[in-house]
């Protein structure tokens, strides 16, 4: 396993083209601080298919970092899948997110060839070989839709062991629940990279709405201190910014292999933490 860390960060594609153009500023911002790469998330069903492919290869060829597309099973045919890959390998796109994908609302589990990640990978496997470093999503405190964190678990050594290259987990602000999880699928015989995934703190009610929705547990002390504040969202950031450096030295001092930032599109947050840990680059 490789002890280089590698640093990341990820965007969403834009609406608007005011968003766009804020967006591709953001990314020039972050591109000065070398990270090792970016990647752009993909919507329900490849509802941003068009905005996605083309916000790659925005950052990839014009922001110079390389960038890697998400890419989702759900909703898209084989022949879809294997168009936007022969696309993003002719573009020189090297690293690729994959993902089973959110369902759009209303859509039955069984939309679209592939239904889970493993197949996913296994197919960008297939058609591509190697050319792509692969990365999967990992829940350290469980997929919201998973029957329970055993089989969670054993759906999480199915897609490394379907030929992932390493994985970014979901956010989280419990650095236990992710140094218990890379135990555990160490000792199931997977020894991918686990890189966290961290999401800075600016607004609270945001924030809530975000984790009920995703599965991320924000832990009762926390939510306290951070209901506390109320609408001063000077101290909450300053709050957010101060917990979420102590945890990422803790992760980075316990072995994990990296941070990958959940930026949403914006440079402060994830630069002030940055720049409190001292990265080396």
């Amino acid at each position: 396993m490789s002890q280089e860390r590698r640093y990341s960060f990820e965007f969403f594609p834009a609406k608007t083209e005011a968003g766009h153009e804020k967006l591709l500023g953001t990314a020039r911002q972050l591109a000065t601080y070398k990270p090792d790469f970016f990647s752009c998330t993909y919507g329900a069903g490849g509802s941003t298919r068009d905005r996605t492919l083309k916000t790659v290869l925005q950052l990839d060829g014009e922001v110079k970092i390389p960038t890697a597309p998400h890419l989702s099973c759900v909703g898209d045919s084989k022949a879809e899948l294997r168009e936007l890959l022969g696309l993003y390998k002719n573009a020189g796109i090297q690293r690729i997110v994959a993902l089973r994908g959110d369902l759009p609302s209303g859509m039955g589990l069984a939309s679209g060839e592939l239904r889970y990640a493993n197949e996913l990978v296994s197919f960008i496997r297939e058609e591509t070989g190697e050319h792509f470093h692969i990365e999967i999503a990992a829940y350290p405190e469980m997929h919201p839709q998973a029957h329970n964190f055993e089989a969670d678990l054993a759906n999480f050594v199915r897609k490394a062991k379907a030929g992932a290259s390493s994985a970014m987990t979901q956010y989280f602000f419990n650095a236990d629940s992710y140094f218990y999880f890379v135990e555990r699928v160490q000792k199931m015989g997977v020894d991918i990279p686990v890189v966290p995934g961290i999401m800075p703190i600016t607004n609270y009610s945001k924030l809530a709405r975000f984790s009920d929705a995703c599965g991320a547990e924000i832990p009762r002390w926390m939510r306290k201190q951070l209901e506390s504040y109320g609408d001063d969202s000077e101290s909450i950031r300053a709050y957010g910014e101060q917990m979420i450096s102590e945890m990422c030295e803790r992760l980075l001092q316990g072995g994990a292999p990296g941070l990958h930032f959940y930026t949403m599109n914006q440079a402060e947050p994830s630069l002030a933490i940055w720049n409190n840990l001292k990265l080396p680059r």
